[in-house]
This record gives C-alpha cells, sequence and structure tokens, in this order.
C-alpha cells in the first residue's frame, strides 16, 4: 500500500490489485473516518477526500484499514434483462474460438461485481471471477446505443447513454441503467453484483 497527497483535502491510495480495492473500499465504506465525504475506488486505487480534517492522521489511519474478505459475493444483486444481438458477438465469438452461444452463455453464466464506476454518469466497470481479456475495437465508434452491453479488457459494461466507445458491443438492454430524476440516478455502485440474463430476441 502507498498514500500519496491529492491537494489539500484527499489522499490517493495505491493498492495492489483489484480484488484488494474491493476489500478496501467496502472496509472503509463500512466505518467512514471522520471528516471524511467521499470515497472513491478505481482499477488500483481508493480516493479519500475530507472537509479539511488532518491528512496526517487520516493517513495514518488508513495505513490501519484492512480490506474485507469476500466482497464480490456480498452485494445486492441486480439482473439486468439483455437481448444479444451486439455487432461484435461473430468477431467475439471467433477470438475466444467458441460458438456465438458460448459467448452468450460465459456472459450470463459470469458473476460480475461492479468495481467502480466512471467514464459518464452511471457507467460502471463490471469485474467477473473469470479471466477475461477482451481488446477493444482498433477502430472505436462515434455513437455506441444507450443500453448498449459490452466487454473490454477484464470487465464488462452498459452504456447509460448514447456515446462514443471502442468496448465490443454484445447486445443490448432496455433497462434504465442511468436515469437523472430516479433515485438513486445509477443502478450501479461500487460492490453491487451483476447477473445478465438473457432475453427474447
Amino acid at each position: 500500500m502507498r498514500i500519496l497527497p491529492a491537494g489539500d483535502r484527499a489522499v490517493l491510495v495505491e493498492l495492489e490489485d483489484l480484488d484488494e480495492v474491493l476489500g478496501y473500499y467496502a472496509a472503509l465504506s463500512a466505518v467512514p473516518p471522520t471528516g471524511v465525504i467521499d470515497i472513491v475506488p478505481a482499477a488500483r486505487t481508493v480516493l479519500v477526500t475530507t472537509d479539511g480534517s488532518d491528512l496526517d492522521a487520516l493517513t495514518r489511519l488508513l495505513r490501519s484499514v484492512q480490506p474485507t474478505d469476500g466482497v464480490r459475493a456480498d452485494g445486492d444483486l441486480l439482473e439486468i434483462p439483455v437481448t444479444y444481438d451486439g455487432e461484435d458477438l461473430p468477431d467475439l465469438a471467433e477470438l475466444l474460438g467458441c460458438s456465438i452461444e458460448d459467448v452468450i452463455k460465459r456472459h450470463t453464466s459470469e458473476d460480475w461485481t461492479v468495481a467502480f464506476c466512471g467514464f459518464s454518469p452511471g457507467f460502471g466497470y463490471l469485474t467477473g471471477t473469470g479471466s477475461w481479456d477482451i481488446p477493444r475495437r482498433k477502430s472505436p465508434r462515434t455513437k455506441v446505443p444507450t443500453g448498449a452491453v459490452a466487454l473490454a479488457g477484464e470487465f464488462s459494461g452498459v452504456y447509460p447513454r448514447e456515446s462514443p466507445g471502442g468496448w465490443q458491443l454484445l447486445g443490448h438492454t432496455d433497462l434504465k441503467i442511468f436515469d437523472q430524476p430516479r433515485t438513486p440516478a445509477a443502478l450501479f455502485h461500487p460492490g453491487r453484483r451483476i447477473r445478465f440474463v438473457k432475453t427474447a430476441s
């Protein structure tokens, strides 16, 4: 673990890997230190923002935090209905050396967890328990439609609104991942478990 200053009101905790980030974020969120106003996980870091409290004291406290084990299995479960009609399914099947149906079966049988959020409001980076290593498209699309379900690297994700993107498209969902008037607006939050469910085409 390495802890670095991030301005005069925050510190950045660098951790070994994504599993350690998930466990550290869960432990810290369960009992937030006094003066902490935001905790933001990423792929290998956790940003801790304060209301101006003593950063040296906070740093000492953060070094004593023990990551929680088994975080991927503990979050609340959200099922997402997916129509698997993505443009990149044939290429993914060829890349993985299997049939399109096998790609779908692997995606729906995976235990996904929201590791962190970013890129655009409501976009969650979902990590699985299996070994995914999916290359991004060589040429990103200028428009990926709202609700597109995709893969890139070790992550899966759902585009909450139309935007450019270079992830491989598996299909789409009609579920609103981000809806500003709704409370909460975003369905994805770190630690939440996700299951993709195949619907009729």
